[in-house]
């Protein structure tokens, strides 16, 4: 026989349990994009425990609509083995370019990254970030994401962990804390968050790896929000930027754990 009152509590308490467990993890991510989520995937797969904390209901960002809401997506020849190495199938257009099913590539990408043991927490939004003595980020302030819909006062919760990724895509919403919050300058040539600049995909992609990096100690930035703290340009409906700024802000953070060891 089943009873109402247990499938409530069987999925009460194993919410309970896991996000009791993910109070402190080695790596704290906002953003359930491909950057946040191939970050997740390879700082699991090294061994750490890590929690992603999604706004919205579902994971992925902007990759499920594709272009104009085609769902196919674009990347290049420098992410297709992350691509494959995600098991997502492809097609190859020429001159380096690749497109996929956009629903494919976040199932899979999903998919495998939970399968790696991260966890990931849906509408759970970043409200502020936790700090030792305002000179490091040590972790998060969160709240569910209906609270701020309907503009509720309820107080947060807050999540610790060694190293904190700002994957929340174009509000780079983290990192405005650090700006806004702790009033401390960036490490940009205005020392605010410069906003991005219009597409241009060759210049978009290049420069979203490049200033993937850590901008406060203990933060880091990854795919939009990168681009967005740092004033590089939009790149549109092509992902392969995105995949390898997650994997580049991973291995970064997996040397410094290692090294504190």
């Amino acid at each position: 026989m089943l009873k109402d009152t247990q499938v409530s509590k069987i999925i009460i308490n194993r919410y309970l349990e896991e996000l009791d467990s993910y109070l402190k993890s080695d790596v704290a991510i906002i953003g359930a994009g491909p950057a946040g989520l191939a970050a997740a995937y390879y700082l699991a797969k090294s061994g750490h425990k890590v929690a992603i904390f999604e706004k919205n209901l579902s994971i992925g960002g902007g990759m499920w609509g594709g272009g104009i809401m085609f769902n196919s997506i674009v990347f290049q020849e420098k992410a297709r083995e992350i691509f494959e190495e995600f098991g997502v199938e492809h097609r190859s257009h020429g001159e380096g370019y690749y497109s996929a099913d956009s629903v494919l590539a976040v199932t899979a990408i999903g998919a495998k990254t939970i399968r790696a043991g991260v966890k990931i927490f849906n509408l759970l939004s970043a409200e502020d970030v936790l700090t030792e003595g305002g000179n490091r980020v040590t972790g998060l302030v969160l709240n569910w994401t209906p609270t701020h819909i309907a503009g509720l006062h309820i107080d947060p919760i807050s999540v610790e962990a060694s190293y904190v990724i700002d994957a929340s895509g174009h509000d780079s919403r983290v990192a405005s804390f650090i700006e806004n919050n702790l009033r401390e300058k960036l490490p940009t040539e205005t020392g605010k968050i410069m906003g991005e600049r219009p597409m241009w995909a060759e210049s978009g992609e290049n420069f979203v790896v490049e200033y993937t990096r850590e901008i406060y100690p203990g933060l880091f930035v990854a795919g939009m929000s990168a681009t967005a703290v740092y004033g590089g340009h939009r790149m549109g409906p092509i992902f392969g930027g995105m995949l390898l700024s997650g994997r580049k802000a991973a291995r970064e953070i997996d040397a410094a754990l290692k090294n504190k060891k």
